[in-house]
């Protein structure tokens, strides 16, 4: 029984495991996003958040634990250089997962898996260009209050002169 056991082992012993999602995390550090099955995709999160925020703090033990995991120094240099430029503000969350549908050979579920901070259709660059937030309830009452208040001491101002 696997009760609590909450690993998705997809369908491969440990070491083949590892090897597979420091591929692919490899694959995600280059490309910036990869296309792959769900369940990869949800596994290759938790293996690769926690090194990306590794990064962040750019030091020899970081590295050298990154670099224990991944055992490619392209991608480690990639990691800690423009990646953890761009994340250095970002307190987590840096991978995006969008699901694409079926795959047609098998049915597999496909999934694109992305660093958010690279993709520039979801990117700050978007949302620039949008119109401004829309103001919610709780919002409107506190500025409607402060709008009034400006204009009413100068017009005091000009009565008492």
């Amino acid at each position: 029984m696997r009760h609590g056991d909450k690993q998705n082992n997809l369908g491969r012993k440990k070491a083949h495991r590892e090897a597979l999602l420091a591929n692919l995390t490899i694959n995600l550090i280059e490309h910036k996003h990869i296309v792959t099955t769900l369940a990869k995709a949800k596994a290759l999160r938790v293996y690769a958040e926690p090194l990306i925020t590794k990064a962040k703090s750019n030091d020899t033990h970081n590295r050298r634990v990154v670099f224990s995991y991944l055992q490619n120094k392209e991608a480690v240099a990639e990691l800690f250089g423009p990646i953890a430029e761009k994340i250095a503000g970002r307190p987590g969350g840096y991978t995006r997962i969008i699901k694409l549908g079926a795959r047609v050979g098998d049915n597999a579920e496909q999934a694109l898996i992305e660093l958010v901070d690279f993709n520039e259709v979801y990117g700050k660059t978007a949302e620039t260009k949008a119109e401004p937030a829309k103001r919610t309830r709780r919002g409107g009452k506190k500025a409607a209050t402060e709008t009034p208040a400006a204009p009413a001491p100068a017009a005091e101002e000009k009565a008492a002169e």
